[in-house]
C-alpha cells in the first residue's frame, strides 16, 4: 500500500469515528433529557405521597385528641365526684 492510500484509508476511519462519537454525543443528550424527566416525574410523586402523608396524619392525631380528651374528662370527673 502506498502512502496515500494509506492516509486516504485512515481518514476513512477518522471520518466513521466522528460520525460514531457524535451518535453517541446525540444518544446521551437524549438519554440525559429523558432521565431527568422521569427524575422530575419521581419527584413530583415524593411531593404528592409527603402530602398524602401529613394529611393522612392529621387526620389519625385529630381522632386520637377526639377520643383521647373526652376520656379523660371522664375519668377526672368521675374522680372527683366520687371522691
Amino acid at each position: 500500500m502506498e502512502l496515500e492510500e494509506r492516509t486516504a484509508r485512515l481518514e476513512g476511519i477518522m471520518e466513521q469515528i466522528n460520525q460514531r462519537l457524535s451518535h453517541l454525543e446525540l444518544e446521551m443528550g437524549e438519554l440525559r433529557n429523558w432521565m431527568k424527566s422521569e427524575l422530575d416525574g419521581i419527584r413530583e410523586e415524593i411531593a404528592e405521597l409527603r402530602k398524602e402523608s401529613v394529611a393522612a396524619f392529621r387526620w389519625t392525631i385529630g381522632i386520637m385528641l377526639s377520643v383521647l380528651i373526652p376520656m379523660w374528662v371522664t375519668i377526672i370527673l368521675t374522680i372527683l365526684f366520687k371522691g
